[in-house]
């Protein structure tokens, strides 16, 4: 994964928003907060009342008649991805833009542990702004990548691609 790249490309969506309000940094966390939730109602391990306990990694972006038009997506990589849009712009708003991370798979017991290990490392740093506790939000994040069962290509390669529907959307007012 080249990070660098990532942080470069986030940069350039961060300056077509263009937003610099002094609560950036509070709504920033929030919205990471939120795409991490959206995330793991789309993975759904969570809802123990719910016996439907499957994953949400296949569905139509429209409604359609025939399968052949039918255009999918994975929902939960989706909902990932636009969570990594804010970890990347956490760090760009800190000035903590590493180029390189170790990632070691798995130091979470369980998928739940892993998305409140990333909830913890995201208040952390709001609270303690360092670039160790970056570091530390990082690694729990594509750490829980892992777990979700994503490799690295697939996070990039869904990251440009929503990147593109962003800027997408900046071009229709958003």
């Amino acid at each position: 994964m080249n990070l660098k790249k990532l942080f470069e490309t986030q940069q350039v969506l961060r300056e077509r928003i263009a937003y610099n309000g002094p609560d950036r940094f509070s709504k920033l966390v929030l919205a990471l907060l939120v795409e991490l939730g959206e995330c793991a109602n789309e993975h759904r391990s969570f809802k123990f009342w719910s016996t439907d306990q499957e994953p949400r990694t296949k569905k139509a972006r429209q409604p359609y008649v025939d399968l052949e038009d039918a255009e999918f997506y994975n929902p939960m990589l989706e909902e990932y991805v636009d969570a990594l849009h804010f970890v990347l712009e956490l760090g760009i708003e800190k000035d903590y833009t590493p180029s390189t991370l170790n990632i070691w798979l798995v130091s979470e017991e369980n998928i739940t542990d892993s998305f409140l290990s990333v909830y913890e490392a995201v208040l952390e740093f709001e609270l303690y702004s360092s670039p160790d506790n970056y570091d530390v939000l990082l690694f729990r994040f594509f750490e829980l990548g892992l777990f979700l069962g994503f490799n690295w290509e697939q996070i990039e390669q869904a990251y440009y691609s929503k990147n593109q529907i962003n800027h997408q959307r900046q071009d229709q007012g958003y």
